[in-house]
C-alpha cells in the first residue's frame, strides 16, 4: 500500500532524481509572462527570470517551474512559438548554471520536447495530458519527470470532487501508460483553483487523503489562489500567509511537493510540519 511519507525516488530527465516523501519539497513558480494573475510582468525578461530562479534556490526551492503562458481564467492563449521564445532562453541559461531541477509548465508536446532538450528535467502539464496527449510520448522518450494535473475546465464535472478527480486522472494515467511513461516518473496534482469554487477547493483539502488511491506522490498548487482570498479577504499579493497555512495542512495530509510563489514562508511552514510529523512518528 502506498504511503505518502515513505521514500519515493522521482526519476527525472538527464539522469536526475529527487527523493519525495520524508520531507516536503518546494517547486518555485517563475512566470515568464506579462499577464499571470499575481506576478505577471515581474519576470518576463530572461535576466529577471534567471535572477528570480536563483533567488528561489537560495531561499530553499528544490525545483523551479518555468511557464510562458498564463493559466489565469480569461487570459488569452499565446502561440507555441511565443511560449517557446519566453521559456527556452531561461531554461538554457539556468541549465548552464546547474544546481537546479528545472520544470517546464506547458501542455504543448513540442514545447515540452524543446524544453527538455534545453535542460528541463520535468514536464508539468496543467491539462493532464488530455489536451495534447503526445506530450506523454515526449516524457517517455526523454525520461522527463511528469506532473499530471487535474482540471475542470472545458468539460462537465462530476458533482463529487473526489469522483471527478478519479474519472479525470484515471484517464490521464491511462494515456501515460499507453505512451510508456514509467510509474516512478509520475506525480499527480489535484489542480486547486482550476474550475473549482471555494467550497470545492476546501472539500478537496479536507478529503485529500482519498487521493492516495492513485498510489502516486501528490503536488499541491494552492499558492495565492482565489479560494484563499475568499477565506482571508485578501487580494492575490497578500495571500502568502494563507498559502503557507494550506502548505502546512496539506503536508500533514501527505502532499509531497508544493508549487508556490513565496519560497521562504512556505519553506518555514514545511519545516514546522515536517518537525511535527517526525515528532509523532509519521515517517518512522
Amino acid at each position: 500500500m502506498f504511503s505518502p511519507f515513505d521514500p519515493f525516488i522521482w526519476r527525472l530527465a538527464h539522469g536526475a532524481c529527487l527523493e519525495l516523501g520524508p520531507v516536503g519539497r518546494i517547486m518555485a513558480i517563475v512566470n515568464v509572462t506579462p499577464d499571470s494573475f499575481s506576478d505577471g510582468g515581474l519576470y518576463d525578461r530572461v535576466e529577471a527570470a534567471v535572477a528570480r530562479a536563483i533567488a528561489c534556490r537560495e531561499a530553499g526551492a528544490d525545483i523551479v517551474d518555468i511557464g510562458g503562458e498564463s493559466t489565469a481564467p480569461g487570459v488569452a492563449a499565446v502561440s507555441a512559438a511565443e511560449e517557446q521564445d519566453r521559456v527556452l532562453p531561461v531554461i538554457e541559461a539556468l541549465a548552464r548554471q546547474g544546481g537546479l531541477i528545472l520544470s517546464v509548465d506547458t501542455y504543448r508536446a513540442e514545447t515540452a520536447r524543446l524544453a527538455v532538450a534545453a535542460g528541463a528535467h520535468i514536464v508539468n502539464d496543467v491539462h493532464g495530458l488530455q489536451r495534447e496527449p503526445a506530450i506523454a510520448r515526449v516524457a517517455a522518450e526523454t525520461g522527463a519527470g511528469l506532473c499530471i494535473m487535474h482540471t475542470g475546465r472545458d468539460r462537465v464535472k462530476l458533482a463529487d470532487v473526489i469522483a471527478d478527480q478519479v474519472r479525470f486522472l484515471d484517464r490521464s494515467l491511462e494515456i501515460a501508460r499507453e505512451a510508456g511513461v514509467a510509474d516512478e516518473r509520475i506525480v499527480l496534482d489535484p489542480g486547486f483553483g482550476f474550475a473549482k469554487d471555494t467550497d470545492e477547493n476546501l472539500a478537496l483539502m479536507a478529503r485529500f487523503g482519498e487521493l492516495w488511491r492513485f498510489g502516486r506522490p501528490i503536488l499541491a498548487g494552492t499558492s495565492r489562489k482565489r479560494f484563499i482570498g475568499a477565506v482571508t479577504g485578501r487580494e492575490a499579493a497578500g495571500r502568502d500567509a494563507g498559502t503557507a497555512a494550506t502548505t502546512a495542512l496539506l503536508r500533514n495530509a501527505g502532499a509531497a511537493v508544493f508549487r508556490v510563489h513565496d519560497v521562504a514562508i512556505n519553506r518555514d511552514a514545511l519545516l514546522m510540519a515536517d518537525a511535527m510529523l517526525a515528532a509523532r512518528g509519521a515517517k518512522a
